[in-house]
């Protein structure tokens, strides 16, 4: 026993001791538990609690080895963790690091089953999705004879369908025996299919259950029976929140047997009622299509003639027309000969010679006539262009140059106005009256 005068400890220092004792002392292991109050915080880290039925365990699986766990960690699953023991100092909590975490028991058990589903989707297992007729000529159900999923399929059809034709196929469906029984049955099915086209659904189906019971449902041999089966397959397996290898390999898959009945057939009351409603709607079409008729058969009615009237009122329209033509025909031949008679006295008149010759006479005048106004109107052009020539040498620049001045112009054309505009030894154009000079600036002056 340590004295009363003994050197006291401080709190981290016995946390880090214990820490240490622990860590050596029980070094890296495995624990198997039951997973509970899984946490994953923002940080990426994971904490849980591994329980039995007697004590439980504090653990946490860091960021960094969280991202190896494949398998998703839910409450409720049993485990197999590897880590090592130890001590978080600041709260004095005892715990294991989690370093491996994997499934245990039924986890190991939905692992594989797991990887054989990701086997088989490779594979193309799931990849059935034939339509199924609605309502199928003969359905064929696999199940058990004394379940509750043949009651529930049977009052369904009873009540939506009643002429359905149901065979049922009995099979166990739990138990080692109940995979050889649903192959087999399967493979019948399909041989007799080619003798009795008129086989064209199967249902394969039962109540819910445990994983065990539903386990024979996640037979890999069986999921690639459904998806050989010539026939269209539908599977209902258990409750809503079962999905098994038989549902996924299946053509349609209905989440309770109830629910597949309902798939399968229409119900017969929606039918009835759309019935009637189509029974009304056509009623009312051909009454309104009769009245329709009706009314253009008496339009037609009224419209009818009997062909001897036809044919003499006709006789007389025709009769009118030949008479209004013959009037019109001596009215225009009366009409063209007074206008002929008319031609020919001009044309007596006037002979065409006598015309050619007052137009000749007419022609030579006229070229006499324009010959005159041409030489007259030449004559008045001169003389106004005299006198525009007169009025701008009047105002030319050039008649000013031929007086002695010259205009001066710089490299560029421009006009030299003031002599500072220029530079001693700038070189300028001297326009004259006739020609120019090229000068020199020698000095400017004022």
């Amino acid at each position: 026993m340590p004295r009363s005068d003994d050197p006291a400890l401080s709190v981290s220092e016995v946390n880090r001791r214990a820490r240490q004792l622990l860590e050596s002392g029980i070094g890296e292991l495995w624990v198997e538990g039951e997973l509970s109050g899984v946490s994953r915080p923002a940080s990426g880290h994971i904490y849980f609690t591994l329980k039995d039925a007697s004590a439980q365990l504090r653990c946490a699986l860091f960021r960094t080895r969280a991202r190896f766990v494949a398998a998703p960690m839910r409450d409720g699953d049993r485990v197999k963790v590897r880590g090592r023991v130890s001590l978080f100092e600041p709260r004095g909590d005892y715990q294991l690091i989690a370093e491996a975490v994997q499934a245990a028991g039924e986890g190991e058990l939905l692992a594989a089953l797991e990887r054989l589903k990701q086997r088989l989707a490779a594979e193309g297992v799931f990849a059935n999705a034939r339509p199924l007729p609605c309502p199928p000529r003969h359905l064929l159900v696999l199940t058990s004879p004394t379940g509750a999923a043949i009651r529930d399929v049977l009052a369904v059809l009873a009540a939506r369908w009643p002429l359905a034709q149901v065979t049922l196929i009995p099979v166990p469906v739990q138990g080692h025996e109940s995979v050889p029984a649903l192959i087999a049955a399967l493979g019948l099915l399909n041989r007799q299919q080619t003798l009795d086209p008129g086989q064209d659904v199967i249902l394969i189906t039962r109540g819910g259950g445990s994983l065990e019971d539903l386990w024979a449902f996640n037979d890999e041999n069986l999921a690639r029976a459904i998806f050989h089966s010539r026939l269209p397959v539908m599977s209902a397996v258990g409750h809503e929140v079962d999905t098994t290898l038989s549902d996924l390999a299946a053509d349609v898959r209905a989440p309770t047997p109830s629910a597949a009945a309902e798939q399968l057939v229409p119900d017969r009351h929606d039918l009835l009622r759309g019935l009637d409603s189509l029974e009304r709607q056509l009623t009312r079409t051909t009454q309104a299509r009769l009245n329709r008729e009706a009314q253009r058969l008496d339009h037609l009615r009224a419209r009818l003639r009997h062909p001897g009237e036809v044919l003499v009122r006709q006789r007389r329209m025709l009769d009118e027309v030949d008479a209004r033509l013959s009037r019109a025909l001596k009215r225009r031949i009366g009409e063209e000969c007074y206008r002929l008679d008319q031609l020919q006295r001009r044309l007596s008149a006037r002979p065409p010679r006598r015309e050619v010759e007052l137009a000749g006479k007419r022609l030579a005048s006229a070229g006499a006539r324009l010959g005159q106004a041409m030489q007259h109107g030449l004559t008045r052009q001169h003389e106004r262009l005299a006198g525009l020539v007169r009025q701008l040498q009047a105002v030319s620049p050039l008649a000013v140059l031929g007086r002695g001045y010259a205009i001066l112009q710089d490299d560029s054309g421009k006009v030299v106005r003031r002599a500072a505009d220029t530079q001693p030894g700038q070189a300028l154009t001297a326009r004259l009256g006739e020609g120019k000079l090229k000068v020199e600036v020698k000095r400017r002056l004022k």
